[in-house]
């Protein structure tokens, strides 16, 4: 029985260099960025300060079951899909007709980079200590609040914001030259 592997092969890599193929990736890279940095953003000038305004059992009760919340399947996609889709909107656009955004791409996908990378090193661990101290009604909730460091989460949030806002405004240029 002959394969039909490169036959295959064809169709999947001429419909990924199709014009519209490109266009719904770096769509799609952009609308999950602007998600991602909408639910970043919130945090800063919404979340946090209304937190910050609480008591310690408030504000240690609130964290924890907002962190729980947002381990979900909806804002995991959002957030790492920015991250895969900006790398696969920028490995598309290395055609010789598309070059000239790739390094708009690609600092569009350090700055996102970025974001990963702070959250991972420093919101998540802070995240989960607060989680794992444990219910707000059995420890000493002025001690964990404390030990959660709330300016350090919170600046280091506004250098996400930053990125993720800077990453997504360049997306949103691309794709406005791409039309052009």
């Amino acid at each position: 029985m002959p394969s039909n592997a490169p036959a295959t092969e064809n169709i999947i890599a001429s419909a990924s260099s199709t014009p519209v193929f490109i266009s719904i990736v770096l769509v799609a890279a952009t609308v999950l960025t602007g998600l991602a940095s909408g639910a970043i953003v919130l945090y800063a000038h919404t979340i946090m300060p209304g937190l910050k305004k609480t008591d310690d059992r408030t504000f240690v009760g609130a964290f924890q079951s907002m962190d729980r919340a947002i381990i979900n399947p909806w804002f995991m996609t959002t957030f790492f899909g920015a991250l895969i889709l900006i790398a696969v909107a920028t490995v598309l656009h290395l055609g010789a007709d598309r070059r000239s955004v790739v390094p708009w791409l690609v600092a569009a996908f350090v700055l996102y980079l970025v974001v990963v990378i702070i959250t991972m090193v420093v919101n998540v661990p802070l995240n989960d200590a607060i989680k794992a101290a444990g219910d707000p009604d059995r420890i000493n909730v002025a001690q964990v609040r404390d030990a959660f460091n709330e300016s350090k989460w919170a600046a280091w949030n506004y250098v996400r914001v930053v990125a993720a806002s800077g990453a997504f405004v360049i997306l949103a240029a691309v794709l406005t030259l791409n039309r052009r």
